[in-house]
């Protein structure tokens, strides 16, 4: 970390590990925070959020005071994004999906149909109140449904093309998780209790799902433990490599996160059937929790409210439509179609 006055401005310019350390702070405080107050608590606020949007209000004061800035070296934020969706694609077992039945493809047509809706409500309201094309979708299924790595992940995209849609996208997918743990509970109770639903006593299926991502019952060694991350890097890595190949076949870009969770799908299931390695879920989900947590604090803490002002206007009024339009479409449609039961 070095400090420096720049037109009486004092810039602190912070290299990667120090930038990191600071985001990885920012989250325990967001932690400590969130177990102090029910609320944050109550309705599921990720302390990541917490934490980063605490010392993004600081940045902005230091700019619109014009006493200070932070110049941040952020090198860690787009590997660790990799990570996380790489232990995603390993969480995902042809076995699990077999026991989702049929409910599970009814369930993924459902949400393909409405993230169709949601980018033309983005297109449609972005095109009336003037908002640019990336802006729109960055608020629409790219955010709604892929939330903070979908839109971290698009946005560097865009911002390659010359716009600020990492801190639109940002902003966009933090709105929505907000709105969608403030608005969730209370649809679903409403739900419960209209309905009068109950939780069905017999679920064999739920303990067959857990058992499929159980713990084993010896614990593992410490080359087991490096075997799984080992995979994680790999599929990264060969991620990453498809990803490319995908991009020039298409001609356009093709997320990396896409390519390593495909990867990592693969390497799941071989896995499952010739057993490679120890398998370890629990680690395995671990560690990605762990990289979108501190993944998020890098995001939220380098966003830069300042440069989304004249942004704002239209973004949120794309997201407000997207909220109602969701808790319209889940109310009267989506609970009907799967079933109009308590699950």
């Amino acid at each position: 970390m070095s400090f420096e006055t720049v037109e009486n401005v004092l810039n602190i310019n912070t290299d990667a590990i120090m930038t990191l350390a600071m985001a990885s702070i920012l989250l325990l405080i967001g932690y400590a925070i969130k177990n102090r107050v029910n609320f944050l608590a109550k309705y599921c606020i990720p302390a990541p959020v917490i934490g980063g949007f605490i010392f993004m209000f600081i940045t902005f004061a230091g700019h619109t005071t014009g006493t200070f800035t932070f110049n941040f070296t952020n090198t860690f934020q787009d590997p660790f994004m990799l990570a996380f969706f790489t232990t995603v694609g390993l969480g995902a077992s042809f076995s699990l999906l077999k026991k989702g039945g049929i409910l599970l493809i009814v369930y993924w047509l459902c949400a393909g149909v409405v993230s169709i809706f949601q980018n033309i409500i983005g297109i449609a309201v972005g095109t009336a109140v003037g908002l640019e094309a990336p802006y729109a979708l960055l608020s629409s299924a790219i955010s709604m449904i892929g939330g903070h790595g979908a839109a971290g992940s698009y946005g560097s995209t865009f911002e390659s093309l010359g716009s600020a849609a990492m801190g639109v996208g940002a902003a966009a997918a933090t709105f929505g998780l907000i709105s969608g743990v403030l608005v969730g509970g209370p649809l679903g109770r409403r739900l419960i209790v209209k309905y009068d639903l109950k939780p069905e006593e017999h679920q064999a299926n739920y303990d067959d799902i857990k058992s499929v991502n159980a713990a084993g019952k010896e614990p593992l060694s410490a080359l087991d433990v490096i075997k799984n991350v080992v995979v994680i890097i790999v599929c990264m890595a060969l991620g990453t490599m498809v990803s490319g190949w995908v991009s020039k076949l298409i001609g356009m870009s093709f997320p990396n996160y896409v390519g390593a969770m495909f990867v990592a799908v693969i390497v799941r299931n071989l896995n499952d059937t010739f057993h490679f390695y120890k398998f370890s879920f629990p680690l395995v989900d671990g560690i990605g929790d762990v990289m979108l947590n501190l993944y998020l604090a890098l995001a939220l803490m380098t966003l830069k409210l300042w440069e989304l002002a004249s942004l704002m206007g239209g973004v949120l009024l794309i997201v407000i439509c997207q909220v109602v339009f969701i808790v319209t479409v889940s109310y009267f449609v989506i609970f009907r179609i799967l079933g109009k039961s308590y699950d």
